[in-house]
């Protein structure tokens, strides 16, 4: 940064208590105060220099000692001691930093040219055009001191200099930056050995202004349209970062504490509100991850329906970018120390609009069909994770799983591992919760590999179990159909319609394959079944005494569900019923 120097004299302010005095042979005879602060000095140098003291001397008569209030001189005491001691001939070295307050002071002073020659305002403005707007780091900062000075700065035209100044260096090609302009924070000397900046060499410097003079450089910056829409969006992703920090309420906060979280909170909100006004129309201008994070402040904050709409719909937009990473955000509303709680309410949200515009945008062929199922995947992977969630409930799950079109999810593999965490991670489940959990798989869509696992799965509700055997029958049912009459008369012995349709659905599965055999037996006559190897005679003669063992068992089981379980098992009788005299009918 670029500094000048005034005067030559050593500095003679001392202070005591509230009291500045400037050392000298001569009794003081103007009394400045200045706030809580007073200044004893002499009238000569700074009447000299100073049209207002000019004046205000003036009224006061031929009086020995004049007292002086100027409690409303803009920089307040700081920016007056610059300019008394720039009249007494005192070294000071002026910079980016206390530019603002000098000139402004200086200004309220009338330290122009009409009054003395050679006088303050003069060399500031010479300071200001010649040094401060040639620099980068030194058109930000007097930017960014000019916050404590809004109104005289804006009348000075000192906020409309700096941000022509700074678009101007941000609109400078990358090759032609010197390094000397910015990346001045630790740690980025190893960037210095690069050739030429990167593009967004800016964002990190003007993410330090205050909300109002972000927005205008930014919108100024896209005025021009001459930088592309992603460098934009970098500039509002580093300002997000820099003000808007991940802050969860604390219930042990005092009350100071309460109101102080309150007013950071509406800062934030008017900050989250200001970004998403400064989003490019541009679809990919900013990041999925990054408008799903801004949803998820939005919620903590408060923010209003209309932000929080516009968020959600430029979410929708780009939902197909997702990663598994983009959703792992922690709950607005429910909050542990011991656990993450995710925020499965903003995925649903994101990928009910999701929904709702890929059916406006897009027809059914294959490559809109990719685009779907690519984030049914990505939605099937979230609920493998969230179903680790000890608070999850089962109806967030569920209203999640539905929230994807049937056709947007071709297999159910992925739904029913899912499925499987979550009743894994929550063994105090209810029978009805169990239900209405499997309620959202199709067991139509299940792989050969996941119907064995479903087939001995303990933790499934039973009535999902025959669903998974009755379509695991259908899928082989031509090849088991000569030796499922063949034990006809072993099923009827178990008495009972119902016991036929139980029985046979568990010997369907048996008698289509030899793998199949196993995995059936496993679930119905317990480990021991599972690690017997039999010859072709011993299985034969083992077979009926398998089934009165097991059926009995299977049909006690059954007949302690409930009034659903025993329409569903007549359900699948019929459906078999029907299967076996068509194939009757075609012999």
């Amino acid at each position: 940064m670029k500094f000048m120097r005034l005067g030559t004299r050593p500095d003679t302010f001392y202070t005591g208590e509230a009291t500045r005095t400037m050392i000298s042979d001569l009794p003081s005879d103007l009394t400045i105060r200045i706030n809580n602060v007073t200044y004893h000095l002499r009238k000569f140098p700074l009447v000299q220099k100073c049209g207002l003291l000019q004046q205000l001397c003036s009224e006061k008569g031929d009086t020995t000692s004049v007292t002086v209030e100027l409690h409303d001189i803009p920089g307040g005491a700081d920016g007056f001691e610059l300019c008394a001691k720039f009249c007494c001939g005192i070294k000071i070295d002026l910079s980016a930093h206390n530019f603002v307050p000098a000139i402004c002071a200086a200004k309220f002073m009338q330290m122009t040219e009409t009054v003395g020659k050679g006088n303050f305002v003069s060399k500031l403005e010479v300071f200001f055009n010649s040094c401060i707007l040639e620099g980068w780091k030194d058109s930000v900062v007097a930017l960014q001191t000019t916050e404590r000075f809004p109104e005289w700065s804006e009348n000075l035209g000192i906020i409309r200099s700096c941000i022509d100044c700074v678009v101007d260096k941000i609109l400078t090609s990358p090759s032609k930056v010197r390094w000397s302009f910015t990346y001045t924070r630790q740690g980025y000397e190893k960037k210095k050995q690069h050739k030429s900046a990167p593009k967004d060499w800016w964002t990190e410097d003007i993410a330090d202004l205050n909300m109002d003079l972000f927005r205008c450089v930014v919108n100024t910056v896209r005025s021009t349209n001459m930088l592309p829409p992603q460098l934009i969006g970098e500039a509002l992703h580093v300002y997000a970062c820099r003000w808007l920090p991940d802050v969860r309420p604390n219930s042990e906060t005092s009350t100071a504490s309460e109101i102080n979280q309150e007013e950071e909170s509406e800062k934030g909100k008017k900050r989250l509100e200001m970004i998403v006004s400064l989003i490019p129309d541009d679809r990919g201008s900013v990041s999925f991850g990054f408008l799903l994070r801004l949803l998820n402040m939005g919620n903590l904050l408060g923010a209003s329906q209309v932000i929080r709409s516009q968020i959600i719909k430029k979410c929708s937009l780009q939902l197909e970018e997702a990663t598994l990473d983009d959703l792992m955000l922690p709950s607005s509303h429910d909050y542990s120390a011991d656990h993450q709680v995710y925020d499965i309410e903003l995925v649903e949200v994101v990928l009910e609009g999701y929904v709702t515009q890929w059916r406006k945008s897009y027809s059914r062929d294959g490559n809109s069909l990719n685009l779907i199922t690519k984030v049914g995947k990505l939605v099937d992977s979230y609920l493998h994770v969230v179903s680790t969630d000890p608070n999850m409930s089962v109806q967030k799950l569920v209203s999640l799983a539905k929230a994807l079109p049937d056709f947007a999810r071709p297999g159910h593999d992925n739904l029913y591992k899912a499925i499987d965490i979550y009743l894994n991670e929550h063994p105090q489940m209810s029978k009805e919760e169990k239900k209405h959990l499997c309620s959202i798989l199709d067991c139509q869509k299940l792989s050969a590999e996941a119907r064995a696992h479903a087939v001995k799965n303990e933790r499934l509700p039973l009535r999902t179990v025959v669903q998974v055997l009755f379509f695991e029958h259908e899928k082989h049912g031509g090849n088991a159909t000569k030796s499922h009459e063949n034990q006809q008369s072993v099923i009827k012995s178990q008495g009972g319609e119902l016991t036929e349709t139980t029985a046979d659905r568990l010997n369907r599965l048996e008698l289509s394959e030899q793998s199949t055999k196993a995995k059936v037996a496993r679930r119905t006559s317990g480990p021991s079944s599972t690690s017997q190897n039999l010859d072709p005679k011993s299985e034969n003669k083992s077979k009926g005494k398998k089934v009165r063992e097991t059926g009995s068992d299977k049909i006690r089981e059954i007949m302690d569900e409930d009034e659903e379980t025993k329409q569903e098992l007549a359900k699948v009788r019929i459906q078999r019923s029907k299967s076996e005299h068509g194939r009757r009918k075609g012999k």
